[in-house]
């Protein structure tokens, strides 16, 4: 249920305030429906993870991965987590910084062509 989880409601806020740069570039072409019309959340906590950006609508979540995603390790323990939120009927989709800071216009497209085929 939204709104009785005060832990993971704090965590969000504070991941919101404290955003990475690649994060707050995608936000800006993300938020206000600007894209494509599909309304995305920034930081929305699902079962025990937090989802960088979520469309409720077509289900979809869109991660950005930094410096902190590239050992075994965590490259394991994001395909746990991915698999969890496949499980609970979310759609997964990965990017880097870096793709991010390069080109967030094909960043966007693919964001958007997930969304149409999703939304069908």
């Amino acid at each position: 249920m939204r709104g009785l989880r005060i832990i993971e409601t704090r965590r969000a806020r504070s991941l919101r305030r404290d955003a990475t740069g690649a994060e707050s570039i995608l936000w800006k072409r993300l938020h206000n429906r600007a894209l494509g019309g599909f309304k995305f959340v920034r930081q929305a906590p699902i079962g025990p993870f937090i989802a960088d950006f979520l469309c409720r609508e077509c289900k979809l979540i869109v991660e950005i991965d930094g410096e902190t995603h590239s050992t075994d390790d965590e490259i394991a323990r994001d395909a746990r987590r991915t698999v969890y939120l496949q499980e609970q009927g979310y759609r997964v989709i990965r990017f880097v910084n870096a793709e991010v800071y390069e080109n967030v216009e094909a960043i966007a497209k693919a964001i958007l062509l997930a969304l149409n085929e999703t939304a069908r």
